[in-house]
């Protein structure tokens, strides 16, 4: 992984109503640390910070940290922290890293080729393992890692110990895990199968509004009576009192 240059500066304010002032002024808080330093914080141009990001190939990106006042330093990316609307960067982490020591972070896996299950039987190319731990040192270390599928037939998987590491790259992980497969191509009847299965569970979803609708209609009508109507027929009648008898 190549190393890409981007200067900072020592950051003194830590309160949040000075944080804020600090990102209206067009500077990104950060902050860096590492096994063998204490956390010290920083801040960015955020011109600077973006284009830098702009020009990233992925999001692993291994930074010459140059802080004003200090010697360079070596450092990972770690996390960049945005707004949840804006998008605005919020807050920049660097884990600072040695040249001579192995480091451990992950990495997307990417498929190269068109695999002979897709193109010559119609199969499906599965992506089952999207990310992948790899160990190696700084400069070793890949932006992706790249698996050729071509000769994946139907039915069978690439796993992660079948991947052909790049050199001083060592690649982590249950080595039985699948990272890619082909599926065979769904018949006519499974697909109309998984067709109304989806139906029939979109259906499930759906409350049934219209049927309580009419059963509450139905019992509204009958308690109301018709205007200027008798009473219907079978309906009960007020109790006749009886005359009292007199007595003897």
């Amino acid at each position: 992984m190549k190393s890409v240059a981007l200067t900072a500066h020592p950051r003194t304010v830590a309160k949040r109503n000075k944080v804020k002032k600090l990102r209206a002024s067009g500077r990104i808080p950060a902050v860096i640390y590492g096994r063998h330093n204490k956390p010290e914080s920083l801040e960015l141009i955020a011109k600077e910070f973006k284009n830098l990001l702009h020009q990233a190939h992925s999001e692993h990106l291994l930074i010459d940290l140059t802080v004003a006042g200090s010697a360079k330093r070596l450092a990972l990316l770690q996390e960049v922290q945005h707004h949840a609307l804006s998008r605005q960067v919020l807050h920049v982490d660097f884990h600072e890293v040695k040249e001579n020591e192995k480091v451990i972070i992950t990495v997307e896996t990417e498929a190269i080729g068109v695999s002979v299950g897709v193109k010559a039987g119609g199969g499906v190319l599965e992506h089952v393992l999207h990310r992948v731990k790899v160990r190696a040192l700084p400069k070793d270390l890949p932006e992706v890692v790249e698996i050729d599928v071509t000769a994946l037939e139907i039915g069978k998987a690439i796993h992660i110990g079948e991947i052909k590491a790049p050199p001083g790259v060592e690649i982590l992980g249950d080595k039985g895990l699948p990272v890619f497969s082909v599926a065979a191509p769904l018949t006519e009847e499974q697909a109309t199968a998984a067709a109304a299965a989806v139906t029939a569970a979109d259906a499930a979803k759906q409350p049934e509004m219209t049927k309580e609708k009419k059963v509450e209609g139905a019992a509204a009508a009958a308690a109301v009576p018709a205007k200027g109507g008798a009473a219907k027929a079978g309906a009960a009648k007020p109790e006749e009192k009886k005359p009292a008898e007199k007595k003897k």
